[in-house]
Order: C-alpha cells, then structure tokens, then sequence
C-alpha cells in the first residue's frame, strides 16, 4: 500500500507528505504495522541451508574448503534474494489488478502491458486466475489505488481497492501468495485486518498529488473489508471478522504510538555515552 508519488522512503520508513512538494509528514500504513515484531530467523537460516543443499557447485566442495566457501557464501542470502524477487512478483500482480481495475472504469490503463510483463516472467497464471475472480465476483470498481489520509492518529496509506461486490461496498487488500504442496493458495496473515481496518478509519482521500488537494473519505461507512490472497493456482477471499475490527484498530493505534516513541527516542540524543574511569586517589 505505498503511493508513489506522494510516499517517500526514510530512515523510519515509508512516510507520506501531503502534496507531490510537501515534506514526509507522517508514516505509512504499513510502516506502523512494520512496528510488532516478527522474527525470520527460522526461515532465514532454513532458506540459507535450502540454497546450500541444492548448489550444483556442491558436489565438488565436499572436502575443499576453499569451495565450500564459496558455496556458503552465495547461499548466504536466499532468503534476501527470495523476498526480493517475491516483492517484485508482488507488484507485477498489483499493477496488473490496477490495470483491470481501470479498464472496468474506462480510464486510460496499460493493461497489455501490465499482462505482457507477467508473461515474460512466467507468471500469467496470477493475471488468469485473478480475471477469472473478477468475473465470479462480479467486482464493480469505483476507485483502484486511492491514497487515504488519517490525520487524527497520523498516518496514511493507499488502498488497493473500494469496489462493490453483490450491492456491498468493499475495501480490498490484494495479497500475492505462492501455492502450497497440495496446490491450494497459502493463507493471509491476520496483518491484513489492521490494514484494511486502518483504511476504512481514513478521514481523507486524494483528489490532485500535485495540487495537494484532498476530500472527506466517502467509502469508510461499514464496508465489508476483504483480503483477497491471488495465487497461480486459485484466488481466496477472505472477509475481515466484524466482531474484531475494534481489537485490531486499538492495535494499530498502539503501533502508532509505539512509532512516534520510537522518533522521539531518535531524535532525544545520543542514547549511551563515554564515561572515564575515577581519577586515581
């Protein structure tokens, strides 16, 4: 959910500003959920021996220690190659959902482009199974990649989706999600409700970057917030419990304030500093 026009990367995260000249004010949606830890140390050190397990220079470095170094050392960062090939996987899907998403609404879109770039890499199958979602669900679209404003708790964010669905207004949460070894698309991490709850709790939505004019959100009277987990295999749509919004809207808030504590901390002063020892007596 970044915008990226009006979303600048900093040392505290992605940040917004309120024009295309206005300085980064205030953090992004998901950097504030970036704020609970999450530890990868398990599937890091997993993807690591993964990599050093079927390195085809492995055979020859059994008992070679000069080889075997080498081995470890371009296995060492799987998981960073993995989760930056996955992001860039992730935001072929994404623009290509922008891209129908526009064509539905008659506006100017670039979606051969955006089917062609999926198919140069192998992954049609996201754009086959997405259009064949967006014709079951019957998706009426009403604003692709809209960025939101909150300036009561301070954030921002851009939403990847308000569409109706059956009569129903939807907030919607695109998630890129690789198969499972039965074939079965690989379920969405409970993040997604701060999300998609932190999008409905927007106060404001952009009308010009350039111009840095916005309007009152429309779109955040109940609607049915939907997380939609697009894979090679199949689509899953999953709808944000109604009962827990509250609990998770609290959390996001805390996250908030754990942010903003976190830039006072920085900006306070150094946080440890020299000190001699005694003078001899």
């Amino acid at each position: 959910m970044s915008s990226p026009a009006l979303a600048h990367s900093t040392e505290l995260g992605r940040m917004y500003g309120r024009s295309l000249t206005d300085p980064p004010k205030v953090p992004s949606i998901t950097t504030v959920i970036s704020q609970q830890s999450t530890s990868l140390d398990g599937w890091i050190g997993y993807m690591a021996a993964n990599a050093v397990a079927l390195h085809p220079g492995l055979g020859g470095a059994v008992g070679n220690a000069s080889k075997l170094r080498t081995v470890v050392r371009d296995s060492s960062n799987a998981a960073e190659q993995f989760r930056d090939a996955a992001a860039a996987r992730g935001d072929r899907v994404h623009h290509y959902c922008e891209q129908l998403a526009l064509r539905a609404l008659g506006r100017p879109h670039q979606m051969p482009e955006a089917r062609a770039a999926l198919a140069e890499q192998g992954e049609e199958n996201f754009a086959l199974r997405f259009d064949a979602w967006w014709d079951e669900y019957q998706v009426q679209p009403l604003a692709p990649e809209i960025t939101v404003w909150n300036e009561t708790l301070g954030y921002a964010g851009t939403l990847d989706l308000v569409a109706t669905i059956g009569g129903k207004l939807c907030i919607i949460d695109y998630k890129t999600k690789g198969t499972d070894r039965n074939g079965q698309v690989k379920g969405l991490d409970a993040k997604v409700v701060m999300q998609l709850v932190a999008g409905m709790k927007a106060e404001e939505s952009i009308v010009d970057e350039a111009a840095g004019t916005w309007e009152a959100w429309k779109y955040g009277q109940e609607p049915v917030l939907l997380g939609v987990a697009i894979g090679e295999t199949e689509v899953r749509t999953l709808r944000a419990n109604p009962a827990v919004l509250k609990q998770h809207w609290f959390k996001f808030a805390s996250l908030r304030r754990v942010w903003q504590t976190s830039l006072e901390a920085a900006e306070a002063g150094a946080p440890l500093l020299p000190i001699e020892p005694p003078a001899a007596r």
